[in-house]
């Protein structure tokens, strides 16, 4: 998902969040216990927790770290951070727009109230080793519009489709920290993330 076109559009979205976001997550920095021993990853931090294993996806060309993947609870869950405006939100919009992006490839999409608002269960084809399609990969994608920042996870593997492991990792989405920064940023625009400074990994 990149910066998509101006800023100064005429329709304002509302902003779609749980109504305790702030006291339950995902969380502003400004909202975060500054006593729990996060991994700080730049645009957003982790608490390590039993099981967790953490990855960095990186861009082949600018080598720029584009998305954080975590696997839990025999799923995985991919969160990138995004600057936001400070008053309207974005998930309503990029919904619509991941929407037809699955369409033109082939799969499809539903709409469904899930545990931080409407989220989007989508078949996504696979194409297998050998080239040939008819292979379908489920996925959710959640978003949380925050204070200056939207922060958009995928969902894959039990968490698609098993309740027990779905709380896990809706939990786990609860517990990230986004860092916004001071930085002027268009809207859209991924909030920059970095390898973490000590090397710390949660523990497996």
């Amino acid at each position: 998902m990149e910066n998509a076109g101006s800023a100064e559009r005429p329709v304002d979205h509302p902003k779609s969040a749980p109504e305790n976001r702030a006291t339950d997550g995902p969380f502003d920095e400004s909202e975060a216990n500054p006593v729990r021993p996060y991994v700080d990853l730049g645009g957003v931090k982790v608490l390590p927790r039993e099981g967790l294993h953490l990855r960095l996806e990186v861009e082949e060309g600018s080598k720029r770290v584009v998305a954080v993947g975590l696997d839990y609870a025999n799923s995985t869950l991919q969160v990138q951070p995004f600057a936001a405006p400070r008053s309207s939100g974005l998930w309503h919009e990029i919904r619509d727009q991941i929407a037809e992006q699955i369409a033109r490839q082939g799969g499809t999409t539903s709409v469904r109230d899930g545990a931080f608002g409407p989220e989007l269960l989508a078949q996504i084809p696979v194409a297998a080793a050998d080239g040939a399609s008819g292979r379908m990969r489920l996925a959710r994608f959640v978003g949380v519009d925050g204070p200056r920042w939207f922060l958009r996870g995928v969902i894959a593997g039990e968490a698609a489709v098993d309740p027990t492991a779905a709380a896990q990792v809706e939990d786990l989405f609860r517990s990230i920290v986004v860092v916004r920064g001071t930085t002027p940023m268009p809207p859209r625009d991924l909030i920059p993330l970095r390898m973490p400074a000590t090397g710390a990994q949660p523990q497996q």
